[in-house]
This record gives C-alpha cells, structure tokens and sequence, in this order.
C-alpha cells in the first residue's frame, strides 16, 4: 500500500513538473503554444514540423526561457534534495542548507564583490567578464563550509552540535560583514546587492546552466545512495555507527555536496530561501520520514517549487519582474510557521 501511494505521488508530481516547465517556457510576454515549443526542440535536433512559429518565438525560447527553466530545475532539485539530507544529518526538521553558514558566506563574498567592483575582483580572482561575481561567490561558500567542518572537528571527529553551533557563529559574523560593505555601498551597488540577496533567474544563460551543471547534479545523484544511512543517523550517532554506518563519511560528504550546490546556486542566482526547508517537511508530510523515499522525491519536488515560483515572478506584474526569492518566502514563510507550532504542540504532549 505503502509503495503504491508513492508511485501514484510520484508519478502526480512528475506530470505537474512537466506542465510547469511547459508553462515556463511557453507564458510571458511572448506566448509560445506547447506544440510550437515542441516544433522548435525537434527542429534543433533536425526534425522538421508542420507547425508554423515565429523567429521571435524561437529566439526568446532558446535565448532566454530555456536556460532559465533548466537553471530553476537544476538549483531546485539540489537545494531540495541537500535540505533533506542536511534535515537526516542533524536529526531536525527545521535544519536546511544556510544552517551552517554556507549561503550567508556565499552572500558575504558576492557583496564584498559588488562594493569592491568586479574589476578588482577580476584582478584578485584572474577571472575576467561576468564569471568574476559568480566565481569569487562560490568560492565564499566553499571557504564557508571548510572553516565550519575544520572547527566542528575535534579528534579525529566531527561533532555535530559543534558544526551547529559553528554555523551559527558563521552566519553571523557573515552577516555582520555583508552589513558593513552594505553601509559602505553607493546607491547603484545598493540596488544591485538588494535585487541580488532577493535571488533572481533573470540573468540565466547557456553558459550559468553548464556552469552549476555538475555542482548541481552530483547531489542528485550520489546523496540517495546514502538514505540507509541518513536513516540510521535518526537513532543517533552512535547506534548509527554501531550499525555499521561510517558516519564521519557520511557527514563529510553531506557538509561538502550541501557546499557545492548551494554555492553554485548563489553563485548565478542570489539568495533563494525556503526551498531546501519546505520541500522535505511537504514529502515528510506525505510520504513520510524515510529518506529512500525523501531523497528521491525531494529533487522532482524542489524542481517543481522554483519552476512555478519563477513562473510567478515574471508574470503576475507584466513587465516588471518580482525576485523569486519574495515568491518562495511567501510559500516557505507560512510551512515554517506550521511546522514551528506543530513541533511545540507535539513537545507539550511529551
């Protein structure tokens, strides 16, 4: 019973995902009718079609709704996917990825980038043109997570409450950096830094999409085969290694995919929050809190959450553009609410 109503999630889920990329790609100021966009692929792979479309149609499809939906479906699903392994790592269902510092670092690095100007970025780094911002903010993420896992160690081990309470530490000192170079920062670089922390897929291209193409698809793929012993890990850290699972493994590797992914996605995307913590708690609800089927439901649901987000915010207010990240907090806001008072509820019962 139990797998027959995961097959049918998953299979409801999947449709709603290819409708929203349909949508993605077909609504805007430019409207393009699925069987247009269909007609348009099949051409690009040397098909010919007897639907008629416009060279507009095609330029806008190819040129900037495809790369963008791809982009939505890539850092959806790994941002997904990442919360849910960060939730099983910590045993906490209000954990997600900025819980150890990761995006606030990410954040830090772009906006030191923006005040400082990305032609001195670019003498810094050596890395000329539009990937100076994107490169020196992954490499802030990265940074992030190697200072938050050498500190949480201590013999040989890493500690979990210590890698929490590193984190946070992190996140504000990240935070308290960010807030200097903000008050330091003339307008323009305030408007910039303003749109950039609300996240946004607006600057999407061909080149973004095979850029986070491997950062975001490695948790995809390798943090499944590791749901036996996120698993474990919920009757704690030490029945989990006695079970035979190798937890330092497991922590290194979450820590270091939640990093890759998480700054990559900034990287070309800004801040987008609440995906990594809504998502799992949705199939926690559904489907319940078995990672075989939490972590391979997460990516498909997270790929589904931002598409539809970011359709959202580019076309309730034609021809402005709202920055996605306000669409995912106003869905994400409400369930962390919930999910608040659903936890004192359920610990005034113990």
């Amino acid at each position: 019973m139990q797998l027959t109503r995961i097959r049918i999630i998953t299979i409801t889920v999947s449709a709603l995902l290819i409708l929203s990329v349909l949508a993605g790609m077909g609504m805007g100021a430019v409207a393009i009718a699925p069987l247009q966009i269909m007609a348009i692929l099949a051409k690009r792979i040397g098909f010919n079609s007897q639907v008629q479309y416009t060279d507009v149609q095609e330029s806008v499809l190819m040129a900037i709704r495809l790369p963008r939906v791809l982009l939505a479906v890539l850092i959806g699903s790994s941002l997904a996917i990442s919360g849910a392994a960060m939730q099983g790592l910590f045993r906490n269902p209000l954990a997600d990825p900025s819980l150890i510092g990761i995006s606030s670092g990410a954040s830090f690095a772009a906006v030191a980038a923006i005040v400082l100007g990305v032609n001195s970025v670019t003498a810094i780094s050596g890395i000329s043109g539009t990937y100076a911002l994107s490169f020196i903010t992954f490499s802030g993420a990265l940074f992030t997570a190697i200072i938050v896992y050498r500190l949480s160690q201590s013999g040989g081990k890493t500690i979990i409450a210590t890698m929490l309470l590193a984190g946070i530490a992190i996140n504000s000192l990240a935070g308290a950096g960010t807030g200097l170079f903000t008050y330091a920062a003339n307008d323009a670089q305030l408007r910039s830094i303003t749109f950039w922390m609300l996240g946004s897929l607006g600057g999407a291209s061909w080149g973004n999409v095979a850029g986070i193409l491997p950062f975001t698809l490695l948790p995809v793929f390798m943090l499944p085969a590791m749901a036996k012993s996120l698993n474990a890990f919920s009757l704690g850290e030490s029945n989990a290694s006695h079970l035979g699972t190798n937890t330092e493994r497991v922590k290194k590797t979450v820590v270091l995919l939640t990093a890759l992914c998480v700054g990559a996605s900034v990287a070309v995307a800004g801040v987008i929050g609440f995906v990594g913590l809504v998502v799992p708690h949705i199939i926690r609800l559904t489907v319940g809190p078995d990672n075989r089927y939490l972590l391979f439901l997460a990516p498909i649901m997270g790929a589904l959450l931002l598409v539809s987000a970011d359709l959202a915010a580019r076309t309730l207010f034609i021809p402005a553009e709202l920055p996605i990240g306000i669409i995912t907090s106003m869905i994400g806001a409400p369930v962390f609410l919930y999910m608040v008072v659903k936890e004192l509820k359920t610990q005034k019962n113990f």
